[in-house]
């Protein structure tokens, strides 16, 4: 059975209007200017595209059909720019701790408005120095009457400039993951800082920024789910994050093949179109092998969490795997494309350096191995 339904594929096309008539047009000079237009999350609130996944009860589709997500991952891939798709969804890294453990208040006054594209909703986790030791994370919140007390630094936060809204995680126990908790912070709470928009080797089109807290006092109602219970939240977000970042992987490779297929079909070398040459013929087809492999075992793990499992072992493998078919093929490509793969006016360019950090965010490829060989039972 395919995994795609009419409701699937009537998601698909509207993803891709709103990709060719919004995005297309201007990716480049957003690239460029490293940032796009704010109105785009209004505009993506406005058909629907920022709800894709989240519940209806706060105006999105509901959260029950993964499939869904996927597909429209994969249109708004098509964009060719993974910092814009990175920005654009980071609402899906930060609304789902609240919509899952948040408070009544805390649902009401945050989900509608994000999902509307009237706000940004950002995820602050990672840590100056702590990369992916989730579990040994810094920045302290130490409780003093009905608020919190937040002092420590993020990095690497993607909507950090822009956004309204973070979902910061922040120690208010002991050492280890067990005092670990979740905290709403809101941009202009007294003592909280953002600090200068970070520049990246890709993922241009997204705002990255540091974060400083310098006793800034949260109020406790702010509390996403019980105190010292961040840990298991967080990695449960893992989870469909890592998914999403494997489609993403995919989805880099597939752009860079179809652009390197289209090439090799009218770029001429010795007579003859440079398709006709075994060598780059190969490259193809291994290209096209390993991108549909990724593909299929990324649905595959969309397939258990689907059905109610909890697949950390198989996300993580189709998370290693797809980000380095996205490395490998995105390699290959400028390769094919010569000079002219080096310059920043070409799709494959970007593609290149957009994949690098697909292997990092979200978990390393190293992490991820240790990770499945707890899994296997090592």
């Amino acid at each position: 059975m395919p995994p795609f339904n009419e409701t699937h594929e009537l998601v698909r096309s509207t993803v891709r209007e709103f990709i060719k008539r919004h995005v297309l047009p201007h990716i480049q000079e957003w690239e460029e200017n490293n940032e796009f237009p704010r109105e785009i999350y209004q505009l993506a609130g406005q058909a629907g595209i920022l709800g894709i996944g989240h519940p209806e009860q706060w105006g999105g589709t509901g959260a029950d059909d993964l499939y869904m997500k996927v597909a429209a991952s994969e249109e708004l891939m098509r964009s060719t720019s993974g910092g814009f798709v990175a920005s654009l969804g980071s609402l899906d890294i930060a609304l789902p701790p609240i919509e899952h453990w948040g408070s009544q208040e805390l649902k009401n006054k945050v989900i509608t408005e994000v999902l509307k594209g009237e706000k940004i909703a950002a995820l602050a986790i990672t840590e100056p120095g702590g990369g992916s030791d989730v579990a040994n994370l810094k920045t302290r919140a130490r409780k003093d009457g009905d608020h919190y007390q937040v002092n420590g630094s993020k990095t690497f936060i993607t909507s950090g400039i822009r956004a309204d809204y973070y979902t910061v995680a922040v120690r208010t126990g002991g050492e280890g993951y067990g005092g670990i908790s979740l905290l709403l912070i809101e941009k202009g709470t007294p003592g909280f800082h953002i600090g200068r928009k970070l520049n990246k080797m890709g993922w241009w089109a997204s705002d990255t920024a540091e974060l400083f807290f310098d006793d800034c006092s949260v109020p406790t109602s702010n509390l996403i789910g019980p105190e010292n219970a961040g840990f298991p939240a967080i990695m449960s977000n893992f989870l469909k994050e890592r998914l999403a970042l494997s489609v993403m992987a995919y989805m880099t490779a597939q752009m860079a093949y179809e652009e390197s297929l289209a090439y090799v079909k009218q770029r001429e070398a010795f007579g003859r179109p440079i398709g006709k040459f075994q060598v780059i013929r190969h490259k193809l087809v291994d290209m096209a092998t390993q991108i549909d492999i990724a593909r299929q075992y990324t649905y595959h793990s969309t397939d258990l969490i689907q059905a109610g499992k909890n697949p950390i072992k198989e996300v993580s493998m189709a998370k290693n795997f797809a980000t380095d078919v996205a490395d490998q093929v995105t390699y290959e490509a400028v390769q094919i494309f010569g000079g002219m793969g080096y310059m920043r006016e070409s799709v494959v360019e970007r593609l290149y350096r957009d994949a690098r950090i697909l292997s990092i965010g979200g978990g390393t490829t190293e992490i991820m191995k240790e990770i499945i060989a707890k899994q296997i039972g090592l």
